[in-house]
């Protein structure tokens, strides 16, 4: 297998370890992560001073020369599958798909194929340039089988490296819009009684908690105040619907980016997301607040009413500032319709 070889000198006061010194050192031009950095280290593919460095921990030193081998990108253990993308933006360096419900993002055990990397290798074919040392998109961000909405993908290892700090900064502007039970409401007494939940000007809903995979059930993430990671989920109501109001659409954005963040947020607030069978969204509705059809056509929504609507980010090669919107999924736009004219009377 071919190689391609990196030469460089450590600068003045380099970190004490040898990945920390090589992260800060490396040329930019040559798109290596610490962890790749890390990994190259571990398989002896980096020398200083002439001497192969196994330690990613070795002690380092000002004016030590640093020779690294990198391995060209190998091909995929993952199939290309021809499977329709609704492709919203693509350059050499990234790609942006508007995802459908039911596509897993990556494949895992009980998904080995039909994933959105599949259908991303052979949509791009040749022009995937390398991601960690292997020709495959770069997954730097998901979103559930069922969410539907925009995902930004690397196709080159520079991409990669740049999304991911950004997601890492949490500067990535991503907004949602949901279709939940009940209306979060600042002057709601119970709604102030749940822990982790407060309002901020606006009437916006902030929730703030810990998130974990739950003790008995590893399908579900669970709220926690102590341990688990950090998560802020921020939700402002667009639009109410029933008499009385009994289910919102909603606009949630993410200061944190966790497994079902906004679903176990939304369902941890009392509001479960519509069709959300993992977090309780089946819920009685008053018989009166909605016509008997439009109550049946939400009991009967098949998956979580979530979907990711803006996806906000600075190109990581370019620098250009790039916004992308995405319309409504036909199933939740037809679901808002039937709430906002009714069900359509039957012709004569």
């Amino acid at each position: 297998m071919s190689h391609r070889r990196i030469d460089f000198i450590l600068g003045d006061s380099p970190p004490a370890r040898l990945d920390k010194a090589l992260a800060r050192d490396v040329p930019e031009a040559a798109n290596l992560s610490r962890t790749r950095l890390g990994r190259l280290i571990e398989e002896g593919a980096v020398t200083v001073d002439g001497a192969v460095v196994h330690d990613p921990r070795a002690k380092v030193a000002e004016g030590q020369v640093v020779q690294i081998k990198v391995e060209e990108a190998a091909e995929s253990h993952i199939l290309p599958e021809d499977i329709p993308l609704s492709v919203v933006f693509e350059d050499d360096d990234l790609i942006v798909i508007d995802k459908p419900a039911g596509m897993v993002v990556h494949p895992a055990p009980g998904s080995p194929s039909g994933t959105l990397v599949n259908a991303l290798l052979a949509h791009c074919g040749d022009d995937l340039s390398g991601v960690g040392g292997m020709k495959r998109p770069g997954i730097v961000h998901r979103i559930d089988k069922d969410t539907t909405g925009l995902l930004v993908v690397a196709k080159s290892d520079a991409a990669h490296h740049g999304l991911a700090a950004q997601f890492e900064k949490h500067t990535v502007e991503r907004y949602y819009q949901t279709l939940v039970y009940g209306v979060p409401d600042a002057n709601d007494p119970r709604l102030r009684g749940v822990k982790g939940a407060s309002f901020e000007a606006g009437n916006i809903l902030r929730m703030t908690t810990q998130l974990a995979r739950h003790k008995t059930d590893r399908q579900r993430q669970a709220v926690l105040f102590q341990g688990g990671r950090h998560a802020v989920t921020r939700a402002r109501t667009i639009e109410r619907f029933g008499t009385p109001p009994v289910l919102a659409l909603l606009e949630c954005w993410l200061e944190t980016g966790r497994t079902h963040q906004i679903r176990v947020h939304m369902s941890h607030a009392g509001h479960g997301l519509v069709g959300d069978a993992t977090y309780g969204g089946r819920r009685k509705l008053a018989k009166t607040a909605l016509p008997e059809a439009t109550a049946d056509a939400i009991r009967a929504f098949p998956r979580q009413a979530l979907h990711a609507a803006v996806l906000g980010f600075e190109h990581p090669v370019t620098g250009e500032n790039l916004r992308f919107e995405a319309p409504l999924p036909s199933d939740m736009a037809a679901l808002l319709n039937l709430l906002r004219d009714g069900p359509v009377a039957p012709s004569a």
